[in-house]
């Protein structure tokens, strides 16, 4: 499959348990990802989905084979597969044999329709153990100081140094996967959860989610609607590297860039309310196209405020550079290996600062993408210093890419014609991949439809899902006071994984 691509359900390989297991594990070893894996009810089963991205080729793989009861665990040679495995054992009941630790990730109270499996109350597991003199645990959270998502997490000390992280979330789980099967087959309610799966992904989650209905009902939107949708896009990923720089900034102390792009990511915001009337970008994307249009006048505005506060950013974020004592706090500090990073699949800035060179907008276009090339920004140490360069480069790759395409603008054919088509109804039986490269990394949303073309299932991947264990692998012989800033350098979502 491409990319924002339907197909026949009946086009998608259905095999035994174990050769689905032995084909993923095969192009996993041929450097796929699981970009999703998870069980849905298809062609009147229960069946197990993988989702496999072959970044090279920009290709998509979709296999699938019926769920039973049980199958051979991925985990043990494909530790990407981890978290999905327990989603799908605490979601489904379907038990990964083999799988070195079960433990809830969600904690789902209730049963969804046809799953025969509760989990436990909400914060309530085993965490690893170590004994032995000057070995302690510090748990933290779930609830924190300041206005903050819950999530707990478990430090194994040895005196100082952190022997392991373990993280544990799922306190805000929302059932949203859930809520968008509901939607029927779109509609405003589907675009209103999209908007809420992690409110500072707003516009990236929302384009994901659209795609997939423009895909399967066969919607071609307007190149002008799919260039203000990468101007939303980019401007959502400006506004969250400068509020994670200030805010890194401020975890080590150094107060001078902090003030600055606390107040620089604000002008940030509201240039993506200059674009359709919110900060944080709603309405901006919607089923067919744009919930707004984009004339040269407004253009103009927006570009004008960028020239003046881009600049201001960039000064702030140099100050960290120049700074010896903040080069000696961000270097070796919270550093992953290349090779723990695709063991992991890691997406987004957590792989690329890891020098593991994946960007959806590379490998996998859509839409303005297609034709608008933008760099992909890599660092080779892993560590906080390599998240935060990568951060930095992607401020001036943004702000290029949006002074060009701001100033040459798609003539649009009225005042909303070129920036919405019609999307009718979805096509039945079958499924859809879209992915989009979010400020964070990878997202991945997939549909299937049922014989009336209504959903049968969604599934959304955030890719905080993929990189909590990247901050725990951080984690991993640090001492315990580089925490906050190993926490921010990754900067993941609690509601993004909760869902």
């Amino acid at each position: 499959m491409r990319n924002a691509q339907a197909v026949p359900l009946r086009e998608i390989p259905l095999l035994p348990a174990e050769e689905f297991c032995t084909e993923v594990l095969e192009a996993v070893l041929h450097e796929a990802r699981l970009s999703a894996l998870f069980c849905a009810p298809a062609g009147g089963e229960l069946r197990l989905f993988a989702i496999l991205a072959e970044d090279r080729l920009g290709v998509l793989h979709a296999i699938s084979a019926p769920a039973g009861h049980a199958y051979p665990s991925l985990t043990p040679d494909c530790p990407q597969a981890h978290l999905f495995e327990r989603e799908i054992f605490e979601t489904w009941g379907v038990t990964p044999l083999g799988h070195p630790w079960l433990k809830p990730v969600r904690f789902p109270r209730k049963d969804p329709d046809g799953a025969p499996h509760a989990g436990p109350e909400i914060g309530l597991t085993h965490f690893m153990q170590a004994q032995g003199e000057s070995t302690h645990e510090v748990a933290v959270g779930p609830v924190h100081a300041g206005i903050i998502e819950p999530g707990h997490f478990r430090f194994l000390c040895h005196g100082e140094d952190v022997l392991h992280l373990e993280i544990s979330l799922g306190y805000q789980h929302r059932g949203v996967e859930r809520a968008l099967v509901q939607t029927g087959s779109g509609g405003p309610r589907f675009v209103q959860l999209a908007q809420t799966l992690a409110g500072d992904t707003t516009v990236g989650h929302t384009i994901a989610a659209c795609q997939n209905l423009e895909a399967l009902s066969g919607c071609r939107v307007p190149a002008g609607a799919q260039m203000l949708r990468a101007i939303g896009l980019e401007m959502e990923r400006l506004a969250n590297h400068a509020g994670d720089l200030g805010a890194l900034a401020m975890d080590m102390g150094y107060l001078p860039t902090s003030s600055f792009l606390g107040r620089i990511r604000g002008d940030f915001l509201n240039m993506t309310a200059k674009l359709c009337g919110s900060r944080f970008g709603r309405g901006l994307v919607t089923p067919g196209g744009t919930g707004c249009d984009l004339d040269k006048k407004r253009a103009g505005e927006v570009l004008a405020h960028l020239r003046e506060v881009f600049p201001q950013a960039m000064e702030s974020v140099e100050l960290l550079w120049s700074t010896p004592s903040v080069i000696s706090r961000l270097e070796r500090t919270g550093a992953v290996s290349r090779v723990d990073a695709l063991a992991l699949g890691l997406v987004g800035v957590a792989a690329r600062a890891c020098d593991v060179e994946i960007d959806v907008r590379q490998d996998y276009p859509t839409g303005a993408y297609a034709y608008a090339h933008v760099p992909v920004a890599t660092a080779q140490t892993g560590d906080v210093s390599a998240r935060t360069f990568v951060r930095h480069m992607e401020l001036l790759h943004a702000e290029k890419f949006l002074v060009e395409h701001l100033t040459h603008l798609p003539d649009a054919a009225g005042p909303s014609g070129g920036f919405s088509a019609p999307v009718r109804a979805l096509a039945p039986e079958s499924l859809a991949v879209s992915l989009v490269e979010g400020w964070r990394g990878e997202i991945c949303h997939v549909a299937l439809t049922d014989e009336n073309g209504r959903f049968a299932a969604y599934k959304v991947v955030d890719p905080s899902f993929h990189n909590w264990a990247g901050l725990a692998m951080a984690l991993r012989n640090q001492q315990i006071s580089d925490f906050p800033i190993c926490n921010k350098s990754f900067n993941l979502s609690y509601c993004g994984h909760d869902l």
